[in-house]
């Protein structure tokens, strides 16, 4: 090993040795505070590794299937999907408006085949359904990730406060000329502040990888929903303008007549001969 390698771990190790009550205290909320944090954080990396399988299998399974409804008549159900989940809940909406009933069954699909088509408006509630799906899977995504970022920004905190804390202690012993006191202090109160180092950093670079991987899962989301709803759109919305009717003469209203002119001709018409 290196000449500074050593000296650091002999500082490291010295103090380690001259800790205080308070610090320890520290470095063990730090512990359970850095034990928790990487729990979640493992637990999150392998809901998400399934959540993009399962992803994938569901993205395969529609593009194969030979009816925009086809997986939802088979309730074919990809579990830990957000696109089946999204997907489950435009067909259901689409369903309602095509035939009346929201759950598939034994004549479903024969009464698909003679349904007509859905009128914009109703479309729109069934994107407004992809939408609200969208955000609640976003939410169990995004879960409990709310505690990591809380740990990451307390962690700092707490290193400091037993930093500050050794540091007045060491002034204390100044105060009493204790000069003995002064190495080993400085030394205590530095070995908190690289405890919070260590727990803020595997847990800032963690908690960045995984907000990225579930934003690109959201983005995913956003563009499958806008791909079904242009399926949607093409094969079951009626574009057709209906015809105005023409409004009754009641609504019309009584034309303008030019009261000044009118009043002059009748007035000449009734005026005494000189």
């Amino acid at each position: 090993m290196s000449a500074p390698f050593l000296l650091v771990i002999s500082g490291l190790q010295f103090g380690v040795d001259h800790l205080t009550p308070f610090a320890w205290g520290v470095i063990v909320v730090l512990g359970l505070l850095s034990t928790v944090s990487l729990a979640i954080l493992l637990m999150k990396w392998f809901l998400l590794r399934h959540t993009e399988q399962a992803n994938r299998r569901f993205m395969d399974l529609f593009h194969d299937s030979p009816h925009p409804l086809a997986l939802y008549l088979t309730k074919d159900q990809t579990e830990m999907s957000p696109l089946y989940f999204v997907y489950h809940s435009a067909a259901r909406d689409m369903a309602f408006h095509l035939v009346g009933d929201e759950e598939p069954g034994r004549n479903f699909s024969v009464r698909l085949q003679g349904a007509g088509r859905i009128t914009p408006s109703q479309m729109s509630t069934v994107q407004n359904a992809m939408e609200r799906a969208i955000g609640t899977a976003s939410v169990k995504l995004e879960s409990r990730l709310s505690f990591v970022a809380t740990i990451i920004s307390a962690a700092p905190l707490l290193g400091i406060l037993g930093t500050v804390v050794g540091l007045l202690d060491v002034f204390a012993a100044l105060g009493v000329r204790d000069k003995s006191t002064l190495a080993p202090g400085v030394s205590a109160a530095l070995v908190t502040t690289i405890a919070a180092l260590l727990v803020v950093l595997p847990s800032l670079i963690g908690y960045n990888v995984l907000v990225n991987r579930i934003r690109m899962i959201i983005v995913r989301m956003d563009n499958f929903a806008s791909e079904l709803s242009g399926i949607f759109e093409r094969q079951f919305v009626d574009h057709r303008k209906v015809a105005e009717s023409l409004p009754s003469l009641g609504t019309m209203g009584a034309p303008a007549m030019p009261v000044p002119s009118a009043v002059t001709t009748i007035a000449g018409r009734i005026s005494p001969r000189a």
